[in-house]
């Protein structure tokens, strides 16, 4: 056999989106050229890798036990050229994340000095809900996770980044006072909900029992984004952490409406498995966090302190 690396990298990303198109886009390929090394590692076995039934493309069971292979494979080489950068004194690996959907607008920001200060590091963030993180944190997919809800049925470890604030939200184009009643928000409007799963729903949800409100308008939304247009559009209201509005409050797109029992305040939680053996890249990183979160802090989200 004379596959190459590049094969097996364009087939596992092929099995991954179960798609030649998708993992074209992903490797930044044309869909000719990933077809053609399909086509070519293909020639070296007998049995089908793939199949096509209709217009979707299946992978075989063979298909799936040499992506298996391919996936060992290619870490291990992974792996050889992180051990010789090493060798040379540099610190070198990779940290691998699981972070809530908001989180996206904290993360890099922890992120961004630490891999400037370590070139030879790669990272992968995987931005999803509070539900599949718990799923990658538990099958010890991942590093590190980012959450603002701690999962109270695994054994992790923390390190506290910085407070996390919900507010009310609404678009600037509705008629509103800048303090609100609860009942009359209700009456004219629905409350947007993120989807099952989400932590900034969870909170929303714990805000409005506790003030014994029951909700007969809603909608529900499943990503953070089109929540914000919804509301931009004066579909309604909804209870969203500040930090992802930092835009949409100096465009004036949307506005923060006082209520009694709001600002929810939680506390963004970088969090490992209490059982996971942290690689040398891990521990640098985790040094580098105690070190450097207040300067972060301080000058990327100093803003959020004044709302």
């Amino acid at each position: 056999m004379n596959y190459t690396l590049n094969q097996l990298r364009i087939f596992l990303k092929i099995v991954e989106n179960k798609s030649i198109t998708k993992a074209s886009e992903e490797l930044f390929l044309t869909q000719p050229a990933a077809s053609i090394q399909l086509k070519k590692f293909q020639d070296q076995f007998s049995v089908p890798l793939t199949e096509v039934i209709g217009r979707q493309l299946h992978i075989t069971n063979f298909g799936e036990e040499i992506a298996q292979v391919a996936e060992r494979i290619l870490a291990e080489v992974e792996a050889i050229q992180y051990k010789a950068l090493a060798f040379e004194g540099k610190l070198a690996g990779k940290l691998t994340f699981s972070v809530v959907s908001t989180g996206k607008y904290v993360m890099p920001y922890f992120l961004s000095s630490f891999t400037k200060m370590h070139p030879n590091i790669d990272f992968s963030m995987d931005v999803t809900n509070k539900s599949k993180v718990v799923q990658s944190l538990e099958a010890n997919e991942v590093d590190f996770a980012l959450v603002s809800v701690i999962p109270e049925q695994l054994a992790l470890n923390k390190v506290p980044l910085m407070e996390n604030k919900l507010f009310l939200v609404g678009s600037s184009e509705l008629e509103q006072e800048r303090t609100v009643k609860v009942n009359e928000v209700l009456d004219k409007y629905p409350l947007l909900f993120r989807e099952e799963g989400s932590a900034t729903r969870m909170a929303m949800e714990n805000f409005l029992a506790k003030k014994g409100i029951i909700v007969t308008k809603r909608l529900e939304l499943t990503s953070n984004e089109a929540l914000k247009q919804a509301l931009i559009a004066g579909l309604g209201y909804s209870v969203m952490p500040l930090i992802g509005l930092k835009n949409e409050l100096k465009n004036n797109d949307l506005k923060l409406l006082k209520m009694r029992g709001l600002p929810v305040k939680t506390t963004w939680n970088l969090v490992w498995l209490k059982s996971k053996k942290l690689s040398p890249v891990a521990e640098a990183y985790l040094n580098y966090i105690e070190a450097q979160k207040q300067e972060i802090i301080q000058k990327h989200f100093s803003w959020t302190a004044h709302l």
